[in-house]
């Protein structure tokens, strides 16, 4: 398996810091952008002052190799900070985010019971809340406010140290901590570079993803430290409150390369008016990475065709596949979106056939640097181009395990090839979960393995008939659809919700009507009953952390009525 060379800075993320603070000591290395409150304007650290700052941060945490340190502050500098300082002292670092995260209370306590952090490192604007949560007993060091002249000396860490751990954003499983050592993330940086043709010399990062995320770490901190480049980070709800600023920032600094999931190209087209959209400047953007899965063709559509405007073009977009089980890079496409139309009822049977009508997936290219083979996951024999079958990887990238679960380690982290498959070697391989196909070279991503809403005996990709009902009316909400299977009496049944924009004011009948519309729709295009269409609110069908719709979490929700009675239990 073919790497780039050995990143020049080191074998270790601190190696990476202390090189470019010599060799490029007083480039900026780190700027966020505020847009509100004494958070406004932009800050930026050289690579001097980063180490300066990183060091005297370590100093005061006091932690043993091997004990864990939780990241608890808001986007910005400190978190960056926080981070690293708490790798420079020896410990394995956990990045979260500081409480008050509307929705993610229940999350954020069940990571820190997983991970017994020894310390925790915060802002001191968000002390008081983090040492409400924590109780006493527990070591809390604001980064902000650390005392420069108290050291702690730390080992020198090795490639094969554990780095940090990155929790799972739990579409299907409650949160695990992923452990990854330095070699799996290096290792990740150098396949990412080589799959997307970075250019180290000339490129920018800008994110505005959360640093708590497997691809606003890697995208946001890791890449641009192990490559000695220039990161502008915003906060998430910048960008929420305008999104006009991500591409502003994009527009700034040609070579820059972002990323952003599938609702993001939506909410760009939308929420940008079309004056503002012609006096951007998108043409010298380097990409921008879509590593949603499935990715949404609709929304890329609209997109590009948004802001053709402003010099972006199609190729810019880049369609990848990825997990935090591997770090986070998998795939990815060299070219301008491809979009094929597959057979419905082949793609359901596990073929896939192109067509002129049925469900239109895109391309997310090949991997870099590592393996990936399309497995039958009950026989773990690897499949024929043409065929559905669970994505397993191998590489260095991917990671030691999830933290003290050993069992679902070796389920997840440990997988074995049966049979003789000449190029792929026997194991151990990472089993992803999800499902997807090899068509001329290219792999698509059809959606998760445990997603999958199976009725009388035929599969049913939900993604597929979520967009079926987003299209039935313009009132709900694209992307806020959640499609499920549920057991009945007899077979299992399939159940929709979907988020209403209007629900407040919608009649009995209107309700009656639009459901009577959403059977018949989904019947016609996908031969499935649906046992019952549920209509919310807005912001009623739960997400992950990355914004995935999680559909387990809504059946869950759906069986304890939280919608109301369930038809189906």
């Amino acid at each position: 398996m073919n790497l780039a060379p050995e990143s020049p800075a080191g074998d270790t993320l601190i190696a990476c810091l202390r090189h470019w603070a010599t060799v490029k000591a007083d480039d900026p290395a780190l700027t966020f952008a505020g847009f509100s409150g004494d958070r406004g304007g932009r800050r930026t650290l050289t690579w001097r002052e980063l180490a300066r700052r990183v060091d005297a941060a370590a100093g005061a945490l006091p932690v043993r190799p091997g004990d864990r340190v939780a990241v608890l502050c808001p986007q910005g500098i400190d978190y960056v900070v926080g981070f690293l300082a708490a790798i420079a002292a020896g410990a394995i670092a956990v990045p979260l985010f500081a409480p008050g995260l509307p929705g993610r209370a229940g999350r954020l306590t069940a990571v820190l019971t997983d991970c017994a952090p020894a310390a925790v490192v915060t802002t001191s604007a968000a002390r008081a809340a983090v040492e409400e949560l924590l109780g006493a007993g527990l070591e809390v060091v604001a980064v902000d406010r650390v005392d420069a002249v108290r050291t702690r000396p730390a080992p020198e860490a090795k490639a094969s140290d554990v780095a940090y751990l990155q929790y799972t954003c739990g579409s299907t499983r409650s949160p695990a901590g992923v452990v990854l050592t330095h070699a799996n993330v290096l290792a990740n940086v150098r396949q990412a570079t080589r799959g997307l043709g970075l250019d180290p010399q000339e490129a920018t990062t800008v994110s505005w993803l959360p640093l708590f995320h497997e691809m606003g770490l890697v995208l946001g901190l890791i890449t641009p430290l192990v490559l000695g480049l220039r990161s502008v980070l915003m906060d998430p709800l910048a960008f929420i409150e305008r999104p006009i600023r991500w591409l502003e920032l994009l527009g700034d600094r040609p070579g820059a390369w972002t990323a952003a999931p599938n609702f993001a190209f939506r909410y760009c087209a939308s929420r940008v008016r079309e004056t503002d959209r012609a006096r951007l400047r998108l043409g010298g953007v380097a990409g921008i990475i879509n590593g949603a899965e499935p990715i949404n063709p609709d929304f890329l559509d609209r997109f590009h065709t948004a802001f053709a405007v402003a010099g972006y073009r199609p190729r810019q977009t880049r369609p990848s596949y990825g997990l935090a089980e591997a770090t986070v890079f998998v795939t990815t496409a060299d070219a301008a979106p491809r979009v094929t139309t597959f057979d419905r009822d082949a793609l359901g049977e596990g073929v896939a056939v192109e067509a002129g009508d049925g469900v239109r997936l895109v391309a997310c290219g090949a991997p870099a640097g590592q393996h990936v083979a399309l497995v039958d996951p009950d026989t773990a024999v690897a499949l024929p181009d043409g065929a559905v079958g669970e994505i397993w990887v191998h590489g260095p990238n991917v990671g030691d395990g999830y933290w003290q679960q050993p069992i679902d380690s070796t389920e997840t982290f440990g997988a074995r090839l049966t049979g003789d498959h000449p190029g792929l070697p026997a194991g151990p391989w990472l089993r992803t979960g999800d499902l997807g196909v090899r068509h001329d070279g290219a792999l698509y991503i059809a959606g998760r393995l445990k997603d999958l809403v199976i009725v009388d005996g035929r599969n049913h990709y939900p993604q597929d008939v979520e967009a079926t009902v987003a299209g039935a009316n313009q009132a709900i909400r694209p992307g806020s659809v959640a499609a499920f299977a549920v057991a009945a009496a007899d077979t299992e049944g399939a159940v929709v919700v979907a988020e209403h924009r209007g629900h407040a004011e919608l009649s009995e009948q209107s309700e009656r009507d639009l459901t009577a519309t959403v059977r018949r729709l989904v019947t016609a295009a996908h031969g499935l009953a649906l046992r019952d269409v549920i209509l919310v609110p807005p912001g009623q069908v739960p997400r992950t952390s990355s914004g995935k719709i999680a559909r387990s979490a809504c059946r869950d929700r759906y069986l304890a009525h939280a919608y109301g009675k369930a038809l189906v239990r």
